[in-house]
C-alpha cells in the first residue's frame, strides 16, 4: 500500500468521523484526553498481545518471514505507543491543573 492510498483512507475516515460526530469530535481524543489515553492502553495491550501470541507462536517462530513480519508488528506498536505517549503526556503536563487557583472560585 503506497503512502497516498493510507492518507486516503486517512482522510475518508475524518470525513466521516465529523459526519458522524459534529466538526469538535477531536477534542475528545487529542493528547492530554482521555480518548488519547484509551488509544494509549489499546496499543499497549495489543502490542503485549502481538508478541505472545504471534512473535512467540511456535508456526510464527518456525517460520523466518512470518516472524520478521510478526515482529515488525510488535515494534510498530511500541513505537506507536511511544510516540502517543510522548504527545499525550507533554500535552498533560501543559495543561493547567483542575482546582488550583485558575478558575474565579478557586
Amino acid at each position: 500500500m503506497e503512502i497516498s492510498d493510507v492518507e486516503r483512507e486517512r482522510e475518508e475516515l475524518l470525513e466521516e468521523l465529523t459526519s458522524d460526530h459534529g466538526s469538535d469530535w477531536a477534542e475528545q481524543y487529542g493528547p492530554a484526553s482521555f480518548g488519547c489515553h484509551e488509544l494509549l492502553d489499546r496499543t499497549a495491550l495489543i502490542a503485549d498481545m502481538v508478541e505472545s501470541h504471534l512473535v512467540e507462536h511456535p508456526a510464527c517462530v518456525g517460520n523466518r518471514d512470518w516472524f520478521l513480519l510478526a515482529h515488525q508488528a510488535a515494534a510498530a506498536l511500541h513505537e506507536l505507543y511511544q510516540r502517543v505517549g510522548a504527545a499525550h503526556l507533554i500535552d498533560d503536563e501543559a495543561a493547567p491543573p483542575k482546582g488550583k487557583g485558575h478558575g474565579p472560585k478557586d
